[in-house]
């Protein structure tokens, strides 16, 4: 047997990512999902932070009912964007005093209307910056973003490589990759950070697709690119959901299989707040409910 039929046969570790809901029926569906998707076992479920920190009643609030109602860890993402390194640093010692341990820390997101992005004078500066300030204040596990195709701020590749660099530097865990949809983007990617010096884990992202139209919006806004091939398995599928649940499901199952014959033996999945694809992925990665003691 190679070692990669070893690899394809012990299960990854997966972690699941929710967004805090802003209506009842979006709640429902979020802690369904939340119910269902613990029963895989994740290492951590992340809790997304609006964009300004818009979400962050919401954030803090589902955070708190995930460490009270379910056995599962929470993350919540914790963003630096126009607030002051005090009102991070209170933030983050109420997590701690919650019970949370884990973080996803994140620059954020600049305002629509702003094209050059300047830091507050009393704020963390940058993601690298948040990171080691949170460290300061408790021992987090920190994790932090990572672009296979360069974020779209930065000035070159190497110059995002370096910031990944910097925040893994400044005591973070582990990186989680903006998602992609060939597996050849990642690969390269890990093979630059390794080259780089980088030891820590780079987690790939994986987003199953429930929608196509809202999928290019995505992508556009965080400079992931959208293959012809991929573009043609959804063409004509708008009005067919069945039918593009299981060609989303293949797609996904496909470039997960295809990494983990690289060794790749962590994923992270963007659930928006639903279960059924991910529990599909997960169950062709090995990745399954364990079943209840007779």
């Amino acid at each position: 047997m190679s070692d990669n039929d070893d690899t394809m046969n012990t299960a990854p570790r997966v972690s699941f990512e929710f967004f805090p809901p802003n209506t009842e029926a979006m709640e429902q569906t979020m802690w369904a999902s939340i119910e269902r998707l613990a029963d895989l076992h994740p290492r951590f479920v992340s809790v997304t932070y609006g964009a300004d920190g818009s979400t962050r009643e919401r954030t803090h609030d589902a955070v708190e009912r995930i460490l009270n109602e379910t056995s599962v860890t929470p993350a919540p993402h914790l963003t630096c964007i126009d607030a002051s390194r005090g009102e991070i640093d209170d933030i983050a010692r109420d997590y701690w005093a919650m019970g949370v341990r884990h973080l996803v820390a994140l620059r954020g997101d600049a305002p629509q209307d702003c094209d050059d992005y300047q830091a507050r004078g009393d704020g963390y500066a940058y993601a690298s910056d948040l990171v080691a300030g949170l460290k300061r204040v408790a021992d987090f596990d920190i994790s932090v973003a990572a672009y296979p195709e360069v974020h779209p701020e930065a000035s070159d590749a190497q110059f995002d490589l370096d910031n990944l660099k910097r925040k893994l530097d400044a005591g973070a865990s582990r990186a989680i990759t903006q998602f992609f949809f060939e597996d050849e983007l990642f690969l390269r990617f890990r093979d630059r950070c390794a080259a780089a010096g980088i030891e820590d884990s780079i987690v790939p992202g994986i987003l199953p697709i429930t929608r196509f139209p809202q999928l290019t919006r995505f992508a556009e806004r965080c400079g992931a690119s959208v293959p012809e091939w991929l573009a043609d398995r959804f063409a004509g599928l708008d009005d067919d959901k069945d039918t593009r649940q299981l060609i989303a499901a293949s797609v996904a199952i496909e470039l997960a299989q295809n990494l983990q014959r690289e060794g790749v033996d962590e994923f992270h999945f963007y659930t928006l707040n639903r279960a059924q694809l991910t529990v599909a992925i997960c169950h062709a990665l090995g990745v399954r409910a364990q079943p209840a003691a007779a």
